[in-house]
């Protein structure tokens, strides 16, 4: 049998170390192999015994979690997650996490609050065995191809104002924060509409599109019920909701909705995928990039089945190949293309 994850934990809270401690050692297949009170304790246990995965706080006395995922990652690349407790003021903070490296980001567990305790030992242990596949060299920053719009913007035709024929749909988990940034940066400011389930966390996901829509060409923001899917625009699934695409005559729209967890998320990449299918089908373009488990597989099948133009993101570039190799091996796939052909292959499926 394999040796279970060893996992190191990192936060200045005792009663947060216990919590998570019992959490993901309910799972056999993850071992707490110590704990850190902050980052200068954890560099003497790291200098013991070299962790398979670190679960590291951001807000920490004599050294923050920031500055030590910097120095972590120019000195000894270790997988990381950042858990968070999710304080309004903290989102931005612990978004740029992801840039210097971390894998993913997750929600402390609340005590006393049995349903929710649930869902974050699930989530919390299928992310530390997602982060211990991830492919750490390649959490680089990915160079966009750039267009003329980094020089001089073009002038937003009329055509703007009315749905796209074609609608993109994008799936994404684990490294799929900065998968993400590297394709809607590379997209013109008049790309067709887009619907985009991202697996993270509630509250991530506001500051998350608006980091994205500095960034880019085309416009990001987190979804609301009743949004209209329009040219140069990306609608992103809030946290702990689901996000379906649904259609008016020639308009296409988005419902934001409760309801259970799919493929053990909420949002599920698979529940926007069926909507898609069932509304667009082929005026319909999807898109399945990195991320463990299967959440996407069947629904990027759907999508093919019902006409639309299907791709996957490749093994070499995704941090997690599991999500788009569950897809190819169902046969969902059209295509399946590296991070960095992505945003020409849903140009060249829209023309």
């Amino acid at each position: 049998m394999n040796k279970p994850l060893r996992v190191l934990l990192v936060d200045d809270s005792a009663v947060v170390r216990q919590t998570l401690s019992e959490v993901l050692s309910s799972d056999p297949e993850i071992e707490i192999m110590a704990t850190a009170a902050d980052p200068f304790i954890a560099a003497d246990r790291i200098a013991e015994e070299v962790p398979d995965v670190i679960v590291l706080d951001v807000e920490m006395p004599r050294m923050d979690g920031l500055t030590f995922l910097q120095k972590l990652m120019t000195q000894r690349p270790i997988p990381v997650v950042i858990c968070s407790s999710l304080s309004a003021g903290g989102t931005e903070t612990t978004l740029r996490a992801l840039e210097y490296g971390a894998v993913e980001i997750v929600t402390k567990p609340r005590l006393g609050t049995q349903e929710f305790l649930r869902e974050s030992r699930e989530t919390l242990c299928q992310v530390v065995k997602a982060a211990s596949q991830a492919r750490i060299q390649l959490m680089r920053p990915v160079e966009p191809a750039l267009t003329a719009d980094a020089v001089l913007a073009r002038g937003a035709p009329a055509a703007m104002a009315h749905t796209t024929e074609k609608v993109v749909l994008i799936g994404a988990s684990t490294g799929g924060t900065e998968a993400l940034r590297v394709v809607l940066e590379t997209l013109p400011v008049d790309s067709p509409g887009m619907v985009i389930v991202q697996h993270m966390p509630e509250k991530f996901t506001t500051a998350f599109a608006a980091r994205l829509d500095r960034l880019c060409s085309i416009s990001v923001k987190e979804a609301e019920n009743g949004d209209r899917v329009l040219r140069g625009q990306a609608l992103i699934a809030p946290g702990n909701r689901h996000l379906l695409l649904k259609r008016s005559g020639a308009r296409y729209f988005v419902e934001v909705r409760d309801g259970p967890l799919v493929c053990r998320h909420r949002p599920s990449v698979d529940v926007m995928f069926r909507s898609g299918a069932r509304y667009a089908g082929r005026n319909a373009v999807g898109v399945l990039m990195t991320g463990m488990g299967n959440d996407g597989a069947r629904g990027l099948l759907e999508l093919k089945q019902a006409g639309a133009d299907t791709m996957a993101q490749d093994e070499a570039t995704s941090v997690v190949f599991g999500m788009p190799n569950e897809a190819i091996k169902l046969g969902g796939a059209d295509r399946v293309l590296p991070l960095n052909k992505i945003a020409g292959g849903i140009l060249g499926a829209c023309q």
